[in-house]
């Protein structure tokens, strides 16, 4: 049974990964464990009250488990109560039922990508994309890296199809703002995120790599795009000063992450599509895997600071 079968009432005996585990302490001073766990189809919290103390050495954070337990209602969501968990060995089970993937085929949005190379007319950018696009190792990684540990396409697929995306909404703005150079937004918003393959590991559980902690994907990206036009000949050093500039701006505020402010028109399309395609996809899944069953609006929202309406179809 998957987790987006599971019904208060049921009797579970099933295989999860581990998300996140703590051992806690509750108000009479006794030890319980909160656990969350995952499979390809969503996520659900659990609770283990007895013997937490010995079970809490018996697995640990991104291990596979079985569990039996009952699920409850707890304040409108749903709850597995545990009653027994054990521990499985990784070769025991298809990784892949357990981390959510892209609805689209990798194949179908790489294709579409190079589409959108092939419509750039400058010859300086589009031998920077076909680089990219040419490098085996780079198109592996960038086929399966989720685009954010949480939040916005967090999920296998998540940055090819989170690139995509926002690659189209810069395409389809240009027609509306004829003093935009389109081969600029459309190459910037294509190479906006590249620094996450190597930012984020995604074997079992999302999380950051050394790599990621410390130097971060907007910094790795310079650096990938900086390695690249060094094999280019006659790179004209404005273009790359410019392509640059929406890479290192493209969070928008120091706040946010980015090294620089937007400074040029380019810049200010690529944030501002590039915060819109995160927001709708995290609005959009928030809707979707809210656990509150019972009622028309989700429960409240940390990201968005709000309650959200989910019976507006």
């Amino acid at each position: 049974m998957k987790i987006k079968e599971i019904k208060e009432g049921d009797l579970i005996e099933n295989i999860f990964l581990t998300k996140d585990k703590r051992l806690n302490t509750a108000k009479n001073g006794s030890n319980y464990l909160s656990v969350r766990f995952v499979d390809k189809t969503g996520e659900i919290d659990a609770k283990l009250w007895d013997e937490a103390d010995t079970y809490n050495k018996i697995f640990k954070k991104e291990d596979f488990v079985k569990v039996k337990g009952k699920v409850i209602n707890y304040q409108g969501v749903k709850q597995i109560q545990i009653k027994q968990i054990e521990r499985i060995e990784d070769s025991e089970v298809n990784i892949a039922d357990y981390l959510q993937t892209s609805d689209k085929s990798p194949e179908e949005m790489i294709r579409e990508l190079k589409e959108k190379i092939d419509r750039i007319k400058d010859i300086h950018l589009t031998k920077l994309l076909s680089l990219f696009y040419e490098d085996t190792e780079f198109i592996d990684l960038f086929k399966t890296a989720p685009a954010a540990k949480s939040n916005h396409h967090a999920y296998i697929g998540g940055l090819l199809q989170h690139t995509l995306e926002v690659a189209s909404l810069c395409e389809d703005v240009t027609k509306y703002y004829p003093e935009i150079n389109p081969d600029l937004l459309i190459a910037g918003a294509i190479l906006h995120d590249i620094g996450k393959v190597y930012e984020l590991r995604y074997s079992k559980a999302f999380a950051y790599t050394d790599e990621g902690g410390l130097i971060g994907h907007i910094t790795i990206g310079v650096e990938m795009i900086t390695e690249k036009i060094r094999t280019i000949e006659g790179f004209p050093h404005k273009l790359e000063m410019l392509l640059k500039h929406m890479i290192l701006s493209h969070h928008g505020h120091y706040e946010y992450g980015s090294p620089k402010r937007p400074k040029i028109l380019e810049a200010i399309m690529l944030y501002h599509m590039d915060e819109m395609n995160a927001k709708v996809d995290m609005f959009r899944r928030s809707i979707d895997e809210d656990e509150n069953e019972r009622e028309n609006w989700t429960a409240y929202n940390k990201f968005f600071e709000r309650y959200l309406f989910k019976n507006y179809k």
